[in-house]
């Protein structure tokens, strides 16, 4: 349900704050993210007004809350949770928009507060860290004009408006947390499973014995786009060979990871598209066949979006299809979306603007 904050915590707003100030900020927090807390509800009850602060514990929730961002014509919407939360309300903040009457309000600008386990778009736009509540600052570097927005385009994945997506080896590693997580995260054991120690959890016990088992690549083919060339990408970012023709194949072989995004960044900083946000218009997709012990023999330089092996190919493009010849673990976000063997990513048709605390006005 949409939760508003309790009386009682409506008595510790420092009473300047109650007045209306621009510009007009919401802060839509994910109930079930790891650290949307009790605690960290009361922390910004002390620079967000109770009428500006949502807490969604379910699609429908989200959903209200979008409707209600959309209707009083927010300037800034503040997402708390890791990037699921954010895919979330930013597709339905931008399905409700859609479906306003004329005169549509200006689609409201987004910013992420860092509270979830996955956070890559919080690391893109330089998000401060929970610890110490860093996520009061920016709340309050937004709301004093201090943070500075940036343009931003997102993918459209089946319906849902995210910075990444992907097929693979990244996919089954969130498939199998999330079965962690449902089957023995219960009782006292459910701060076991969540967060590091359940990635860990879910390495160990189920991602690494499946690959010792089972052929980590499989047969695939991505086309391009009917509309727009897309380009092959050398190791510095810069378009190699010549455009590849609207509906021409990019490739055809055996890969072990399939995924695109708009940001260079998954969770823990892992910069896995380095050339994201690097063409305005132009997703980063990324081809991987590398055996799994060369990519842990060069895993630092992988994470730092440093290592460009002959088995890691680069493209930079609008849209492409992507199929398999079998059904490959899907995820959107960072949230695991089950198995596809067919798969369409494409640029979203309009650009957002996203809060950037690295580019702070002092």
């Amino acid at each position: 349900m949409l939760v508003e904050v309790s009386s009682s915590a409506q008595q510790q707003l420092i009473p300047s704050l109650q007045t209306a100030v621009e510009p007009k900020v919401a802060v839509l927090l994910n109930a079930n993210a790891r650290q949307v807390t009790d605690r960290t509800l009361r922390a910004l009850t002390h620079v967000v007004s109770p009428e500006d602060l949502f807490v969604s514990r379910s699609e429908i929730d989200a959903r209200r809350i979008a409707q209600t961002v959309v209707e009083r014509r927010y300037d800034t919407v503040l997402c708390g949770g890791g990037d699921g939360t954010f895919v979330a309300f930013a597709t339905e903040i931008i399905r409700q928009h859609k479906r306003a009457p004329a005169p549509r309000p200006r689609l409201p600008r987004f910013g992420v507060l860092k509270l979830g386990t996955g956070n890559g778009l919080a690391s893109f736009v330089h998000a401060s860290p929970q610890r110490g509540h860093g996520f009061l600052e920016d709340v309050l570097r937004v709301r004093s004009g201090e943070a500075r927005p940036r343009t931003l385009d997102l993918l459209l994945v089946e319906g849902k408006r995210t910075p990444f997506a992907g097929v693979g080896a990244d996919a089954r590693l969130l498939n199998d947390y999330a079965w962690v997580k449902s089957n023995l995260g219960l009782g006292a054991a459910k701060h076991l499973v969540h967060g590091g120690l359940g990635y860990f959890s879910a390495v160990a016990f189920k991602t690494l014995p499946y690959f010792l088992t089972h052929s980590t690549s499989v047969e695939c083919e991505v086309t391009n786009g009917t509309h727009s060339p897309a380009y092959r990408l050398g190791p510095g970012g810069s378009p190699v060979g010549e455009p590849i023709a609207p509906g021409a194949t990019l490739f055809t072989g055996k890969v072990m990871i399939a995924a695109a995004g708009t940001i260079p960044f998954y969770g823990y900083d892992f910069k896995i598209f380095p050339f994201a946000a690097k063409r305005p218009g132009m997703m980063h997709l990324r081809l991987g066949a590398e055996p799994p012990s060369r990519i842990l023999a060069n895993l630092p330089n992988l994470w730092r979006g440093r290592w460009f092996p002959a088995g890691i190919q680069d493209f930079h493009a609008r849209e492409v299809r992507i199929r398999f010849d079998r059904p490959m673990p899907f995820q959107i976000g960072g949230d695991a979306e089950g198995f596809r063997d067919e798969l369409l990513l494409e640029l979203a048709p309009e650009t957002i603007e996203v809060m950037d605390f690295g580019r702070v006005v002092n």
